[in-house]
């Protein structure tokens, strides 16, 4: 047994500590890339189509203009899929890298009919 281990096991808090850290790093699911389109639900207004990434859990994009919001509306269509996909979701990151900015969108509202069809279409791309 490592002395890493050792010394997470003698203290618990520690161990938890290790494992939260651990599940942050890993990713719940794969992130395909996607077009989608989005309106700041504080604002109101048109959808704009943007480009990022899709995962089981949420979106990403890159923008030029910070939210005046933290939610947002989205819609998008999946390869075999009659429906289009409606979520609302949560801006939990965003990050300023000059020329863009990062965000990164935690879906609060999806059915669960969307949500499989999400798992479906993710698995099927990435194999």
């Amino acid at each position: 047994m490592s002395d890493r281990r050792k010394s997470t096991t003698k203290n618990p808090d520690v161990a938890k500590s290790d494992r939260r850290i651990k599940d942050d790093e890993r990713r719940d699911s794969p992130r395909v890339p996607m077009k989608f389109l989005l309106r700041d639900m504080t604002e109101g207004g048109s959808y704009v189509e943007r480009e990022g990434d899709l995962s089981l859990g949420g979106i990403y994009w890159k923008g030029k203009y910070p939210p005046h919001g933290t939610d947002v509306e989205v819609r998008f269509r999946l390869a075999g899929v009659t429906k289009e996909i409606r979520a609302k979701g949560e801006i939990i990151r965003v990050m300023d890298r000059g020329n863009n900015i990062d965000f990164h969108v935690r879906f609060v509202e999806l059915d669960v009919s969307s949500e499989l069809a999400i798992a479906k279409y993710l698995d099927e791309v990435t194999r």
